[in-house]
């Protein structure tokens, strides 16, 4: 696909996904949201990609919140239908994507920028990260799962307060609040991605996919955690990876994964 707004590649079995929209601060709107659904969606069926990098263009910003303008004047139900879109193809889509996902965040994560981050798996920041909600001087709430996720990483009360407050953090306090990982130099970002990537790249992409699956499923409610992580794991038992796996660790050597 020939992407606008997106400059997508691959290397090293990993999906570089890096959001071009400097002169805008890499802000979303509805053709960024678009390929980026498309660009998660063809990931799960190439069996090159075994990981996915997020990140955004220049050193200013990952993603410095929505679009604004676009949707300045929608009505109620052309509000509710803007976050369910947004959630299900790309946010959801996200979360749930079978190949593990990385944000390296590489300056200003606000809004739907932070929503975006959240989403993914992991997070690494650059020392120069400022990470927030401020949804609230617009007069709205986070609309992309904001309040759900940010609850899960950092608590109930922190996140009513980052919410009600709309304040920025630094990534070292948010490294501290566990909403992300790493915080490196602004320098050493993609180093730091990379070298955590290259290690999933190793692991048994079966087991990766079910472990994704068994994790989201102590935060939904509708499923119980515990009979999806049973399930699961029992379906690793009828993979070549497990064969595999367990033949390389009898014999002392690296195991070499198919992804079967």
């Amino acid at each position: 696909m020939d992407y606008q707004q997106l400059i997508v590649e691959t290397n090293n079995n990993i999906l570089y996904i890096t959001i071009n929209r400097p002169q805008k601060l890499n802000a979303l709107n509805k053709e960024v949201l678009a390929e980026l659904s498309t660009a998660v969606a063809n990931a799960q069926n190439n069996q090159e990609v075994k990981a996915i990098l997020i990140t955004g263009a220049g050193e200013k910003a990952f993603v410095a919140g929505a679009d604004i303008a676009e949707f300045q004047n929608y009505t109620l139900e052309e509000g509710k239908l803007l976050a369910k879109n947004g959630q299900e193809t790309v946010f959801n889509a996200i979360e749930n994507s079978a190949k593990p996902v990385i944000a390296a965040i590489n300056g200003f994560a606000l809004g739907g920028g932070l929503e975006l981050a959240m989403a993914c798996h992991l997070r690494i920041a650059s020392e120069n990260a400022k990470l927030g909600l401020p949804e609230v001087t617009l007069g709205l709430i986070p609309g992309y799962g904001g309040t759900q996720r940010l609850a899960q990483l950092v608590g109930k009360g922190k996140a009513f307060e980052l919410i009600f407050t709309a304040d920025m953090i630094p990534a070292q306090e948010a490294l501290q609040l566990g909403l992300v990982n790493h915080v490196v130099p602004l320098g050493n970002l993609l180093e730091k991605a990379n070298e955590i990537l290259g290690k999933i790249n190793l692991r048994a992409p079966l087991a990766l996919a079910s472990a994704v699956k068994a994790v989201n499923a102590g935060f939904n409610s509708q499923l119980n955690g515990y009979d999806v992580e049973i399930a699961e794991f029992g379906n690793c038992f009828d993979t070549q990876d497990f064969k595999e796996g367990v033949s390389a660790f009898l014999d002392k050597r690296k195991a070499n994964f198919k992804g079967k």
